[in-house]
């Protein structure tokens, strides 16, 4: 262990306003410790911003007070704020930079969005919805470190964890299409459980895939073992030492997050309670004409798994019905793109299908729907996660009610 990594989170922060420690350097440190803004051991905040000359931090605990920040070397501005013994709810913070506008810290550990904005917290507040952060989450797998956004729901734990592929596109507002709005499905079901949103990386078509295959500009080589051992190894204990949990998990994810879902689960039998596979690419594998194991093969050759399923899509069927062969010119079909009007349509149905040949039965070990005409996209998917988000959380409640 390096001396930096023995270092405090405070000690870390006097360090880099000192100018010992190089920004990127302490910076990082302090994510992977306790985050932003850094509490002291003598009751002050100190609070740390890369910006221009002249930035102020704005608490609410006293009445959105301006604090002036010094300034320190290579850019930094910092603040050090004594905090009153009792805070309750007014955590919000922000910076206000030269010409007035005020901004969110981008690095801070406790967040929310109100208005479709993001604000910043000054810790972890009680009894209210909220999300936490891990920026730069190294991969021991050698796979590219990516942020984690964790939605904590406003009851205590323990926790049961739903783990969800794309955390981008999950909680945000400036998602594509608006994101998932799972902050406003959680708080419409009451949901009481953890999501723990991973985002996805420039390498997210080989992560996120069972076995390589012809696609874009050519053949893509798998890193979807890698991803799931990352997921399975590093990120959920990781998750399960941070909060308060059950030891209870599932997967979620949309078009290639539903079918690296479906994968992982199967490399971890009895690992995962259930799996929510919307719009699953279930073609991946049948692109090139050298034909590769599907999802499909990959479950048929496990057999029966004690893994709830559940499976949706929406999009057409071809006009003169569901084709004998599914080769690679249905796969191509299937798989149109982004926004497509397929959504995956014939391999699904054909992947669930083998499901039950294999003995999962549906709503009891398998969910499948069908939303005709839904389109291939994130606001399509936002409109129907509720749905599998109350079926993990009644899950939950008829396995309490059966112990």
């Amino acid at each position: 262990m390096s001396v930096l990594e023995k270092m405090s989170d405070e000690a870390v922060a006097r360090a880099l306003i000192a100018g010992h420690i190089p920004l990127a350097e302490g910076f990082r440190k302090i994510m992977a410790s306790e985050g932003f803004p850094v509490h002291t051991a003598h009751g002050t905040c100190i609070f740390l911003f890369k910006g221009p000359r002249g930035c102020k931090v704005a608490t609410e605990f006293d009445g959105s007070h301006l604090h002036v920040m010094k300034r320190g070397p290579g850019g930094l501005n910092y603040a050090e704020v004594w905090l009153p013994t009792q805070v309750g709810h007014k955590l919000r913070y922000g910076y206000q930079l030269p010409h007035g506008k005020r901004v969110c810290d981008p690095l801070a550990r406790c967040f929310l969005y109100e208005n479709g904005e993001e604000v910043s917290l000054l810790r972890r507040p009680e009894g209210m919805q909220h999300l936490m952060r891990w920026d730069d989450f190294e991969s021991p797998q050698g796979l590219k470190s990516r942020s984690i956004h964790v939605l904590v729901p406003p009851n205590a734990g323990p926790y049961d964890v739903l783990y969800a592929h794309d955390g981008q596109n999950l909680f945000s507002p400036q998602g594509i299409c608006g994101g998932w709005r799972l902050c406003e499905n959680m708080r419409r079901i009451g949901g009481d459980f953890l999501i723990v949103g991973i985002w996805n990386t420039p390498d997210r078509l080989r992560e996120y895939t069972h076995v390589s295959d012809e696609f874009g500009d050519g053949m893509q080589e798998s890193l979807g073992r890698k991803y799931a051992s990352f997921v399975e190894e590093t990120i959920r204990p990781f998750i399960e030492c941070t909060f308060d949990t059950t030891g209870r998990a599932g997967l979620m994810g949309s078009s290639l997050g539903g079918l690296i879902s479906l994968y992982i689960a199967s490399c971890y039998p009895g690992r995962y309670d259930s799996v929510f596979a919307l719009s699953p690419t279930t073609a991946w594998g049948r692109f090139s004409d050298d034909h590769g194991r599907t999802i499909r093969d990959v479950y048929e050759r496990a057999g029966h798994q004690n893994t709830f399923i559940y499976i949706d899509h929406g999009g057409i069927f071809p006009a003169e019905g569901m084709p004998d062969v599914l080769d690679r010119k249905v796969a191509l079909r299937d798989e149109a793109g982004w926004g497509s009007e397929y959504d995956n349509s014939c391999y699904t149905f054909d992947f669930v299908s083998a499901l039950v040949e294999l003995g999962y039965r549906q709503s009891v070990d398998l969910f499948y729907e069908y939303i005709p005409g839904a389109m291939h996209n994130e606001d399509a998917w936002a409109s129907r996660v509720s749905h599998p988000l109350r079926l993990f959380m009644k899950r939950h409640r008829e396995s309490v009610g059966k112990s």
